[in-house]
């Protein structure tokens, strides 16, 4: 059983080591291409620079995982309605440099409906789910609605992990009262890396997702091994205030309970039964949202992660205001 704790350690970056590669954030924007072959994310990259100009972030970060583990603790069962769904209401900002970037509306409603698929449990692919595993499995009871979608030229041929696609001085697009809504922004590259988003605790000014154009949706404009909606079921999971399942450490901790051990990140499609070499070499959950497998090769969150997620929207949490 994993211990369940105050996730930072004040007075130092946990982070500061996770996903640390220096070329996931590059200064010539020339000599970026998406030319993904693995999966890579930068939320853990942006958040250490948050964590590094924001003094205050560190604190209000434990105190939404202390908020966090009391909820746990208690075994709360959160409800915000009749039928047991949270509502978001998501608006896409798309930044484009030419047609095929602009990418239709066909594409971003089919993103929705794969989170609303994921996060409730009811995509196809969850029933592939190992026997070891099948008990876990959790509908979040989540339920996104596409509320805008805002467009807007950029000549920019790519844009690094600086925020700067979310600041209409910097040539993006502003968040729409992020209190309320969920905001995505869509750009044409980001030099290899498929998306980022914001944890709980950061600047509203800066708070949401971003995702590359082409791996956004299931139709349209996409590249395999990215092309099925999971890169935002990912990203989403992280503004939720889930962390990858490895822990950003060899052998760390993702806060949840039932999660198993992860040596580190899982590329591509691991084989069945794929053991960790973690204490107890337990089977590796590869097919979690919250791993760095290709899309067809993740569909399902635990209860624990469901525990976790639904906290930040209870009394006293970071997201609160979208259940009022």
């Amino acid at each position: 059983m994993k211990k369940i704790g105050s996730f930072f350690c004040a007075g130092s970056m946990l982070f500061a080591a996770a996903c640390s590669d220096s070329s996931l954030v590059r200064d010539d924007e020339n000599l970026l291409t998406d030319v993904a072959s693995q999966r890579q994310c930068a939320a853990i990259n942006v958040l250490e620079t948050q964590l590094a100009s924001d003094p205050t972030l560190l604190s209000r970060m434990n105190g939404i995982e202390d908020h966090t583990k009391r909820f746990i603790e208690s075994g709360a069962q959160f409800r915000i309605n009749a039928d047991g769904k949270i509502e978001i209401p998501v608006v896409v900002n798309v930044l484009y440099r030419n047609s095929s970037e602009n990418i239709s509306l066909a594409q971003i409603q089919s993103q929705i409906d794969v989170l609303n698929e994921d996060f409730n449990a009811t995509n196809s692919d969850v029933s592939l789910t190992p026997p070891l595993f099948a008990g876990t499995v959790a509908d979040v009871d989540i339920q996104f609605v596409l509320g805008a979608v805002n467009r807007k030229y950029s000549n920019k041929r790519s844009w690094r992990t600086n925020d700067a696609m979310k600041k209409s001085s910097q040539g993006g697009i502003n968040p729409t009262d992020p209190s309320q809504n969920l905001n995505i922004w869509v750009v044409n590259s980001m030099g290899g890396i498929l998306g980022y988003a914001q944890f709980p605790g950061g600047s509203s000014a800066t708070d949401g997702v971003v995702i590359a154009h082409n791996y956004f949706g299931r139709t349209g404009v996409i590249s395999a091994p990215f092309d099925k909606g999971r890169t935002a079921t990912h990203e989403v999971g992280h503004w939720m205030n889930l962390r990858h399942i490895w822990g950003d450490a060899t052998c760390g901790n993702d806060q949840v309970s039932d999660t198993p051990t992860h040596n580190t990140a899982n590329y591509g499609c691991p084989a069945a039964g794929h053991k960790s070499t973690c204490s107890g070499t337990p089977v590796e959950m590869t097919m979690n949202y919250m791993d760095y497998t290709d899309d067809a090769c993740m569909y399902m969150f635990t209860q624990g992660q469901k525990s976790r997620m639904l906290a930040v929207f209870a009394p006293g949490g970071a997201r609160y205001s979208f259940a009022q």
